[in-house]
Order: C-alpha cells, then structure tokens, then sequence
C-alpha cells in the first residue's frame, strides 16, 4: 500500500508561520506550563503581560516544535512538555519575567520552565535570575555609568598630559643656566655716562664743603692762636710796665 502523505491545513501551517516569526522577532520568550489555572486567572495574566511588554499565546506543542525547527532553534524540545504556554517579549525582559514570577506566588500551578533570550536557550534558574533585575532604565543607567567612568578618568588623564609637559618643559628651561643678554651700547652708555656725571657732581661738592669746613676750622684755630697771642702779649706787658717803674726809682 501506498502512503499517503498528510498534507497541513492552512490554519496550522498560519500558526507555524506565526510562531517561527515570533521566535525570530522577540526580544525573549518564556515557556510556562499552566495546568490547572482558571480561564479568569490566565486573562489577568495577559494583561500584566502586555503592560509589561509581553504577549502570552498558548498552542500545541507539535506545532511549537515545527515553528521551532523552521526558525533554527533546535534545543527548544525539553520545554515542550504539558501544556504550555508562551510569553513572547518585546520589551522589558525583566519586567515581564517579574509578572510571571508575581503571577505565580499567587498560582503555583504556573510554572516557568525556561525559554529563549533571543537565540540562546535559558533554564528555569535563569529566568527567575531575570525576574531579579533592576528594570531596564536602571540598568542601562547603570552600564553608562561604568562606561562613563573609565572615560572620565581618560579624559582626565588626556587633560593632564599637557599640564605636566608644560610644568616638564617650564622646570627644563628653569635649570638651564641663564644665558647673558646682549648689552645695546646706545641703551647703556647714555645711563653710564649719566651716572658718572652725577657722581663726580656729588663728589665735587662734598669735596667743597670738606674744604670750607677745613677752611673754617683753620680760622677758628687761628682766631683762637691770636686770641691767646694777644692776651700773652698783654700779659708780658702789663707785668713789664709793673717792672718799669721799679727799676726808674731805684735808680732815682
């Protein structure tokens, strides 16, 4: 007998296709298993999620696996297991990793059992270890500041090379012995010669005044001899007048 080989309906083939554009296009995806939760309770949950930035769809696993394999995604099969269900996240990881985490502290029949972040497949530790994450303005704010950082003290260091070339270049000239400069013959000697005058101007009249000082100390001394001359002399008389007489009568 012949095989007859199934043909896919198109609605499968449309949900294939769907899905493999969602792996491909999604910044995450996170695969849950949700036996036993309520219809309400699953419709709350896709809201959190689309606000958060996550869209949770539920289809069949077989066409999971095939949307999978049309993609390149090749080791997605273990999370296939139960019913399952899907965030695909175009936003904020974190934040809908958290929604998932919040969900199912209230619902423990919600398991997250791993998932994709872009290519690479993750396990349930690590997206619980997203579920922890800051969200993403606090960690891009983050990363700019430990990139910024190195790049402050960079340009830092840039500016202070050219600071300490100039201190090396200042302390350079500094201890090198200063050189003579050129002495201008018309910018000195008038200065000189100005100078000299000046002091031989100031040495005549020093010299002037220590001779009319000499000249007057010298009369005064001369003023002084005849002073005392005069007065010898005045003396010598009036003791020979005093004699004079004496000598007339005893000769009388």
């Amino acid at each position: 007998m012949e095989t007859i080989e199934r043909v896919p309906r198109p609605e499968k083939v449309a949900v294939v296709s769907d899905v493999a554009a969602r792996l491909n296009d999604s910044v995450a995806t996170l695969l849950t298993e949700y036996r036993g939760i309520p219809v309400a309770n699953l419709e709350q949950l896709r809201r959190s999620l689309r606000e958060a930035g996550g869209d949770y769809k539920i289809y069949k696993n077989t066409l999971v696996r095939l949307a999978a394999k049309s993609a390149g995604i090749e080791d997605l099969d273990p999370l296939l297991v139960g019913p399952t269900g899907i965030a695909f996240v175009s936003g904020d990881v974190s934040a809908v990793a958290k929604v998932l985490r919040d969900f199912a502290r209230e619902n423990p029949n919600l398991v997250v059992k791993g998932g994709l972040v872009g290519k690479d497949l993750i396990n349930a530790g690590d997206a619980a270890a997203l579920a922890e994450l800051p969200p993403r303005e606090v960690l891009l704010a983050q990363i700019a500041g430990m990139l910024a950082a190195p790049m402050q003290r960079f340009a830092s260091l840039l500016q202070a090379v050219p600071q300490k070339f100039a201190y090396a270049i200042s302390a350079l000239i500094e201890s090198r012995p200063a050189e003579p400069a050129p002495v201008k013959e018309t910018a000195v000697a008038a200065p000189v010669v100005e100078q000299s005058a000046e002091v031989e101007a100031v040495a005549a009249e020093v010299a002037e005044v220590a001779e009319v000082a000499e000249v007057a100390e010298v009369a005064e001394v001369a003023e002084e001899v005849d002073v005392v001359e005069v007065d010898v002399v005045e003396a010598v008389a009036e003791e020979s007048g005093d004699q004079e007489p004496s000598s007339e009568s005893a000769g009388e």
